[in-house]
């Protein structure tokens, strides 16, 4: 059974050298999220700040927000990218993150290349590298750019790879920053189709988007977030009540 609790876990960044008056503005003017504390010369900017909640099977969190809230912050605390200084973090099941669909990918390397790549990076066996490949030769229509280096890809063919590759595993706890927006229109009705189904196979969803369309379509709850904190939380069908 996954599961996820967090309980009061802050994340803090230290900036170094920040003593001169003309750094701290132009850092003060720029955050739009997290807090930022004096500590002599070194700037503090706290990204999170107590932040508790717990997920079981079968719950689809969206994470609001404006920018710089700590949406994305939160996303990578989750996958363990950044480690809370602060706090407890609990997680039980795999993590299938959704972050940034290109991270990884070796230019250099055939498509292939990358998937085989790719399925070693998520502890794949030979066998079930070789079982994802037909879904992601289908879906990604590359037919024999398979074979050549992505390097000479377009970005559109390279964003069908990245994306076949993200969404090859089936996931128990998924991380998705922002569904995707961008593509000729074709591959962006399979995407949010294959979006879907990656959605529906998981037990637990954490998703960000600046759509409230989108939250209200996947999730079941919704956590507000300003300023690194917790402004709000609750049921997904409150949102627009209690996060303008």
């Amino acid at each position: 059974m996954s599961y996820i609790k967090l309980d009061n876990v802050s994340l803090v960044y230290p900036v170094y050298g920040a003593s001169s008056r003309s750094l701290k503005r132009s850092l003060i003017s720029v955050a739009t999220g997290g807090r930022i504390s004096n500590h002599g010369n070194t700037l503090e900017v706290r990204a999170l700040s107590n932040i508790s909640f717990e997920l079981l099977t079968g719950d689809r969190l969206g994470l609001v927000g404006h920018n710089g809230s700590g949406k994305s912050t939160l996303l990578r605390v989750l996958a363990g990218i950044y480690r809370p200084q602060i706090g407890r973090l609990i997680v039980r099941g795999k993590i299938t993150s959704i972050l940034d669909v290109a991270l990884g990918m070796d230019p250099e390397a055939t498509g292939y290349e990358n998937i085989y790549l790719r399925g070693l990076l998520t502890g794949l066996s030979d066998s079930e590298i070789r079982a994802m490949v037909p879904d992601i030769e289908e879906f990604t229509e590359l037919g024999n750019f398979l074979r050549m280096p992505v390097k000479t890809y377009s970005s559109g063919m390279t964003l069908r790879l990245a994306f076949g590759l993200s969404t090859a595993v089936t996931p128990e706890i998924l991380l998705i920053d922002e569904v995707i927006g961008t593509g000729d229109a074709a591959f962006m009705e399979k995407a949010h189709s294959r979006i879907q189904q990656f959605i529906d196979r998981s037990s637990i969803l954490v998703l960000t988007s600046h759509n409230r369309q989108v939250i209200e379509q996947f999730c079941n709850k919704a956590i507000c977030l300003e300023h690194g904190r917790i402004k709000w939380s609750g049921n997904v069908s409150e949102l627009n009540e209690h996060c303008k």
